[in-house]
């Protein structure tokens, strides 16, 4: 479903991404894990079209992600790390407008949205305005548009940042449900707990580079025999079997 080859991003002397190559298969949910400015938003906003690369090539579903990043939003759903919506509309319509972007109408995006936020426990804010919306808020309300077109792929920056213990659990079982329906899941994540429980496989990055991918048995098994997720990521990130 996704094919990184090569791919950089460089600002200047600064190189944030740095010749990556990576696969995720459809179907699976493939976590993208890394310290703070280890490339990974960098490297989701490429995918998406949001970013030119400097170098190498990005493809979902055989296509360019720059070059096709139009046609590649009606098979995507995106997550950002840091939702923005104008503030002064209503939940209900941010959703709405969202749903008829991506050419769906009233009608079936109401049918679609009201599960969704409930299950999200969205439903009784919707009529609120954005601007009074806490960060876990929006973060449900964007995971809401970014599911309302049924995308083959979700990229997912940070999912659950913001979110509370109960909706980060309602988050899980939403995504293991989409992954049992086909859908490929590409998430970028701190929680390593979360990541061990959830993903097939596991990318690490650090410093723009990849450092280590496979399924957590693989990683554990190669990289720190007998660990944790968390182990394997220290050991891999700062050369250090233990936290510090």
């Amino acid at each position: 479903m996704i094919q990184i080859e090569g791919l950089s991003k460089r600002y200047g002397e600064f190189t944030a991404v740095d010749r990556l190559t990576l696969g995720v298969g459809r179907g699976e949910l493939f976590a993208l894990l890394g310290p703070n400015g280890a490339g990974k938003t960098t490297t989701l906003r490429m995918l998406m079209g949001f970013l030119k690369a400097s170098g190498g090539h990005a493809r979902i579903a055989g296509r360019d992600c720059f070059e096709d990043r139009v046609e590649l939003k009606r098979v995507v759903g995106y997550l950002p790390d840091d939702p923005v919506f104008y503030d002064y509309l209503r939940g209900r319509e941010i959703i709405e407008f969202s749903g008829e972007m991506q050419g769906l109408t009233r009608a079936l995006i109401r049918e679609r949205s009201g599960p969704l936020a409930r299950e999200l426990e969205l439903d009784e804010v919707l009529e609120d305005y954005a601007v009074n919306y806490s960060r876990g808020m929006k973060k449900k309300l964007s995971l809401v548009c970014a599911l309302l077109h049924e995308p083959e792929l979700l990229i997912l920056d940070e999912p659950s940042s913001g979110l509370d213990p109960i909706a980060t659990r309602r988050l899980n079982q939403l995504l293991l449900a989409r992954k049992a329906a086909g859908t490929t899941i590409l998430l970028s994540s701190h929680l390593l707990d979360q990541v061990e429980r959830l993903c097939d496989r596991v990318a690490i990055v650090a410093q723009g580079k990849l450092a280590a991918v496979g399924t957590v048995a693989e990683l554990q098994t190669n990289l720190h025999p007998g660990g944790s997720l968390e182990d394997v990521f220290f050991a891999v990130t700062t050369g250090a079997g233990e936290p510090p």
